[in-house]
């Protein structure tokens, strides 16, 4: 009997169907098979894209996907790996989940501030990055083992790690703190 080893893909509630369509090719298929993962579940968000169950056969990965679910802490519970868009809701809710997460980013947006944060978290070794481009490259590159576990939740370390990254200056009270 094989061992489950499922891979969630989320793309909230936005539209970006080339995420989607990336983890759908054969060669990403092939990728996750000798990675070990065989199943591989996609929440579609608003997306025109719907995946071809049939195409993870060929690669002996089975396929199913979904719209869109405002709570996704079951398919977090359960995934082996998340490959997600850049949104901060989605980083942060896998990052306290505490499951290995490889985020991509769309390249086509115009303002494209989620790829800062994305790029502050990998560089901090909490996640991978990738575009849908160099998907497959990340999954064949990336070592799970070397990510560094997100801090449990602590809403102060948040506000202070969003501050300091978005250049403002401390609080008066955490100033004061430090007296």
């Amino acid at each position: 009997m094989k061992q489950n080893r499922m891979v969630f893909v989320t793309v909230g509630s936005t539209l970006f169907d080339a995420l989607v369509e990336a983890v759908c090719k054969r060669e990403c298929l092939l990728t996750l098979r000798k990675l070990g993962y065989t199943s591989l579940v996609i929440q579609l968000g608003k997306g025109k894209f719907v995946p071809d169950k049939s195409a993870g056969e060929a690669e002996d990965i089975e396929i199913e996907h979904f719209p869109y679910k405002p709570n996704l802490a079951e398919y977090l519970g359960k995934a082996d790996l998340v490959i997600s868009h850049a949104g901060s809701g989605s980083i942060f809710e896998t990052l306290r989940a505490q499951r290995p997460l490889v985020v991509v980013v769309n390249t086509l947006l115009m303002d494209n501030h989620q790829s800062e944060l994305a790029d502050e978290l990998a560089e901090r070794k909490y996640l991978y990055t990738a575009s849908p481009e160099k998907l497959v490259d990340t999954l064949r590159t990336m070592k799970l083992e070397t990510l560094v576990p997100y801090p449990s939740s602590e809403p102060s370390a948040l506000v202070k790690t969003l501050d300091q990254f978005l250049g403002f200056a401390p609080s008066i009270r955490s100033v004061s703190d430090h007296r």
